[in-house]
Parts: structure tokens; sequence; C-alpha cells
């Protein structure tokens, strides 16, 4: 298994369909595991992926619409009763708090202590916890408060081996060359990162659901490597999209554009659309974006491209 990748749990809006589970998507990235909406149905959805409440270190609700949080209650007990030891940070938006108390608490369970609630406001928060990666929310713009993530990790150097045995640096002074950013060598000579290193610009995964184009969604996918985002119509139903506050597929292309994101999955699909549609949602986003297009499908896994 890949240490960077999504895991789609599910990829309807409304109204799940035969083929298409309520929203739930999975971000593995390294030590982290980031659970995405999780709307109705995801606690099965794990078991299909093979997946484990002990993989969640995190959970991110975007709003609270039922397809994006009715999985709550499900995956919460989970983690208490499978003994989930360590930290899992929950991020919502904090207008929604009743919501969240109502679904964290939903049922009679077992409860567990380990999840740390982060909700979140205003323009932007960044939120604390995570390894080795910075995860960001800004607002969207729904009928209902809606925020977007950013996860982000901190831009760093590749190490050039030819370098460092020319400046004679070796063993564990190239470890603390890159904490230290300069050193002398076993010559007494001062050498710095930068003459044995080309910066190396840290990896990023976007999540953009229910919103109309707007800036945030922009700065949220801005050289996202990763960028989830929703494609609930057809450009055809344009009309309905803007009525209800949602993107289409050609809408998520030029957000992907605008942002200069390189792979970008599109989900979120209204329960309208049946199998055949499916080559539509790409051809649509591939008229402005063209990266690479990955039409989410519920269950498949797909890679964070390679660093640059």
């Amino acid at each position: 298994m890949s240490a960077r990748e999504l895991v789609v749990l599910g990829s309807s809006s409304a109204v799940p369909t035969k083929r298409r589970n309520h929203n739930g998507y999975f971000l593995r990235w390294d030590a982290n595991g980031l659970l995405f909406d999780p709307g109705e149905g995801t606690q099965r959805q794990f078991r299909r992926a093979g997946l484990s409440a002990h993989d969640i270190t995190r959970i991110c609700v975007t709003h609270f619409h039922g397809d994006h949080s009715l999985g709550i209650p499900g995956i919460v007990q989970r983690i208490a009763r499978d003994g989930v030891e360590h930290e899992v940070r929950a991020a919502f938006p904090a207008s929604g708090e009743r919501y969240w108390r109502r679904l964290r608490h939903a049922t009679a369970f077992a409860d567990t202590d380990v999840i740390v609630e982060q909700p979140v406001s205003g323009d932007s928060a960044s939120l604390p916890g995570d390894s080795g990666i910075t995860v960001t929310a800004l607002p969207l713009e729904h009928r209902i408060e809606t925020y977007g993530y950013r996860i982000a990790e901190p831009d760093g150097w590749r190490m050039l081996p030819d370098r460092l045995a020319q400046r004679g640096v070796a063993g564990p002074d190239i470890g603390r060359l890159q904490r230290e950013g300069e050193i002398r060598n076993t010559a007494g000579e001062r050498v710095a990162l930068a003459e044995c290193a080309t910066p190396r610009r840290g990896q990023v995964a976007a999540f953009v659901m229910d919103t109309v184009p707007c800036a945030n969604a922009v700065r949220l996918a801005q050289d996202a490597d990763l960028l989830v985002v929703e494609a609930t119509y057809l450009e055809d139903e344009a009309a309905l999209a803007a009525e209800y506050r949602h993107l289409t597929a050609g809408q998520a292309g030029r957000i992907a554009a605008e942002a200069g994101a390189r792979k970008v999955v599109l989900t979120h699909f209204s329960e309208r659309y049946e199998e055949g549609d499916d080559a539509r949602f790409v051809a649509e986003a591939a008229r402005c974006f063209e990266g690479e297009i990955v039409l989410a499908r519920d269950l498949e896994r797909t890679a964070v491209p390679r660093r640059r």
C-alpha cells in the first residue's frame, strides 16, 4: 500500500445509489490517516476497503448536510469499540457544533475520550496536532457554512550525493547539515545546506466539497498534487448547480486549472446520472484542465503523484 494515497469510500451526493455510497474519503499520508466527510455507510465501506478504526488520526467534516456527516455516529462508536488509544482530532464548522454533538452522542455506547474536537471558524483556521503536515481550513460558499481543507507538507531539501562527497560531508553529518543548515566538515570548512541540496516543494492535497466557484476553492487547491473536488452536475444542469450551490464538472476543471493542480479526483455525483454518463464528467472537466483526471469510484485507490 502506498504511504500516500486516497481511498474513495463513497462518491454519491444527497442520495446513495447502487454503485455509489454516500460521501467518504480516507487519505493515508505517512503516519496520518485523515477521514473526510463520513456519510451514511462509511463504517461498512471502511471494512470493505480493508481499513481499520485504528488507521484514523483525524476526521474532517466540511459541513453538516447528511451525505457528509451521517456516518459520524458509526465511526465514533467503532473508534470506541475497537479501543483506539491515540488521539483522533475532529475538525468541523463551529456553527454546526450542535449537529456534531447530536451525531457524536447519537446512541448509547461505551464512550471514548480519545476524540479531540477542533471546531473551525473565521476566514482561515490552522489545525494543530498532525505529524509532518499542516491542515488548513478555508470557508467555501454553500447553502450552509462549509469549509474546505488543505493538507500541506513543509517544503524541504533534496540532498545531492555528489555535492556532499565534494564537500566532505558523510554519515551523521548529512542529517546534522539538514537540521542546522550549516556545519563544518572534517577539514574544518564551513558547508552550507544550499551547497549540497536543492529545494524540494512539499506535497499538497486539497478537499473542495459543496460550493459554487469562489476564490477560496482556488486557494485551497493552489499547486495541489491531489485535488478532490465535487462535480455534482454536468454542464447542461448549470442552472441547477447554481441554485443548489454546487459545482459542475466544467467548473471543477476550471478551479483545478486556475490553481495549477496536478491530479484531480471528481466526485459527489448527483443520483440522476447513470454509468453511461461517467465519461461526460471527465470530458467536461478536461476542456479546462489538462492534468490527470480521475473519476471517483467507490473503494478505488489513487496515489498522490510522485514529487515533481
